[in-house]
């Protein structure tokens, strides 16, 4: 058995990566979102934050969006409702 015959294409990618949020190790392919379509399937064209955890930043992102106060519209009064007609 030659040193050739042990190494597969495995071995000489990345598969798994950890997550920069939570910090667990995870499948690339199956748990991280592709950063650009175009960028094909390199291991550095994946996110370094998982797809759980970005799904919990951008609902997160969204109820902070949300939760802002609403100003109501109040009208400028005209002079008219001011100033009695004299």
């Amino acid at each position: 058995m030659s040193f050739d015959d042990e190494i597969e294409l495995e071995h000489l990618l990345f598969l798994e990566r950890k997550c920069r949020v939570c910090g667990k190790v995870k499948s690339i392919l199956d748990d991280f979102y592709l950063t650009r379509k175009d960028r094909g399937t390199l291991p550095s064209s994946y996110s370094y934050e998982c797809k759980e955890c970005t799904k919990k930043r951008v609902i997160k992102y969204k109820k902070k969006k949300k939760a802002r106060p609403v100003i109501p519209y109040c009208p400028v009064p005209r002079i008219k409702d001011i100033y009695p007609d004299w």
